[in-house]
């Protein structure tokens, strides 16, 4: 949407996400991000972290559930979404205002790990609708009938591939 304020944010969670399901049957998971930028200190000729800081995010439907299956506390992520203010009133009657990132896209960061991805089935479901699941449409990073060799780029296909050796 226009006039959105979307960012990235780089950082490990502090704890894993928390599925939960809204009244109306909607899936959210919760996390909180930690990001601690460094700088060079020329001075001492060393770096420094800079002050921490945490992030709470959400991600909702199919994508809250990946999330909380795939990620747990410590995991580089690298997560990008929109900032939102919400107000509250809390039990005692003091209104507090809290800044939070809905998430569109979290992913591990594969700077220091090395992970492994698997495609879920796909479900039945409105097709297109936001976080829900899409229709099928083919794998621009194999050759037709399955070949996952190198797909040469004059081809118009990304020059991608799966496998593990250099070619």
């Amino acid at each position: 949407m226009v006039g959105e304020t979307v960012i990235t944010v780089v950082g490990n969670l502090t704890d894993d996400p928390e599925l939960r399901l809204t009244p109306s049957g909607d899936t959210v998971a919760h996390f909180t991000v930690a990001s601690t930028p460094r700088t060079f200190d020329r001075q001492s000729n060393e770096w420094r972290d800079a002050e921490t800081l945490f992030l709470r995010c959400s991600v909702w439907r199919q994508e809250a559930e990946h999330a909380a299956e795939s990620l747990t506390r410590g995991t580089r992520v690298i997560v990008q979404g929109r900032l939102r203010q919400r107000t509250y009133e809390t039990r005692e009657g003091e209104k507090r205002t809290v800044i939070e990132l809905e998430a569109d896209e979290i992913g591990p960061s594969l700077r220091f790990a090395a992970v492994t991805i698997t495609k879920p089935p796909h479900t039945a479901g409105p097709a297109g609708s936001h976080g829900g699941p899409r229709p099928p449409t083919e794998d621009p990073f194999t050759r037709p009938g399955g070949d996952e060799r190198p797909v040469p780029a004059e081809s118009g296909q990304h020059a991608l591939h799966k496998e593990t050796e250099p070619f």
